[in-house]
């Protein structure tokens, strides 16, 4: 009998199939902003807690880190295609409650998110966090992560503020285009 070996790792290329903006949009079709913020959040917190762990169901934890890959590698290929349309050159003063955590000339242009990010850390030390939040949140360990999980956080929080207005810009051109037409 043939033994037939399962690889589990997702196979990442980086094909004109897909693009960063296309996985941006798949991702956002199974996961809205706010509920993706809000389980990053509560998977952070369960992981630098001691003696707790997180409630819910480890398939939704792994299926929300599986998508947070896609999301990361998506946000990897969106900043080597440096899109201009994403910009806003409008002149007006933004609001600090439409900012969030995004500074007014990210704002303006989402991708330099993207490439704050990624200059500070790479596609493989992201990926070495999600799974140690995961690690970590799934149960009771004696040991903290050893490295500093906070602003891989806070990059990613801001990534996945960016990306939305970034689809949001998107969807908002597009209905600009069919409405002059």
């Amino acid at each position: 009998m043939k033994k037939i070996k399962t690889d589990f790792a997702p196979q990442f290329r980086a094909d004109k199939k897909r693009s960063g903006l296309q996985l941006m949009e798949t991702f956002f079709q199974f996961n809205e902003l706010d509920v993706s913020k809000e389980r990053l959040s509560n998977i952070m917190n369960y992981a630098v807690k001691r003696n707790s762990w997180i409630n819910e169901d480890p398939a939704v934890i792994f299926e929300f880190y599986r998508s947070m890959r896609l999301f990361i590698r998506a946000g990897y290929l969106m900043m080597l295609k440096d899109r201009k349309w994403t910009v806003d050159t409008r002149p007006e003063k933004i609001s600090s409650w439409v900012l969030g955590l995004l500074s007014e000339k990210e704002y303006r242009n989402p991708l330099l998110v993207f490439k704050k990010a990624f200059r500070e850390y790479t596609l493989k030390e992201f990926d070495y966090f999600m799974s140690g939040i995961v690690y970590f949140s799934m149960g009771v360990y004696e040991n903290l992560p050893e490295r500093n999980i906070v602003m891989p956080y806070i990059h990613l929080i801001r990534m996945l503020d960016a990306a939305h207005l970034i689809l949001q810009r998107k969807r908002e051109k597009k209905v600009a285009d069919t409405n002059s037409e």
